[in-house]
């Protein structure tokens, strides 16, 4: 940032700061491009200053902007219920349990 404030502040990006931006991001940028960026990059800087000037005292952090109950369930542990519907699909089970053939002789 080479922009300054009379108090010494960096208050914009140039040109210069946008390459080294895409070369540092692996980024081809090219040079036609580069002022514009600047001036996007800036303005963009400029929005991020003014959130900075909201009075935020006393507001509670935010998980989501509704105010709502998460739904939850019992987290209860079970087998499913259904190992005779699973092993349906097994090409070949014993005893409740999948039959693979051996990989380790």
């Amino acid at each position: 940032m080479t922009d300054q404030t009379p108090s010494g502040a960096q208050t914009g990006v140039s040109a210069a700061d946008v390459k080294k931006i895409a070369r540092l991001s692996r980024l081809h940028v090219d040079e036609a491009q580069l002022e514009p960026l600047a001036e996007d990059l800036s303005g963009i800087l400029k929005w991020i200053e003014q959130l900075g000037e909201v009075d935020v005292e006393g507001a509670e952090p935010m998980t989501s902007a509704v105010d709502m109950a998460a739904p939850l369930r019992k987290d209860d542990i079970t087998d499913g219920g259904v190992r005779d519907q699973v092993l349906a699909n097994a090409p070949k089970s014993d005893d409740g349990f999948f039959v693979v053939p051996r990989s380790v002789e």
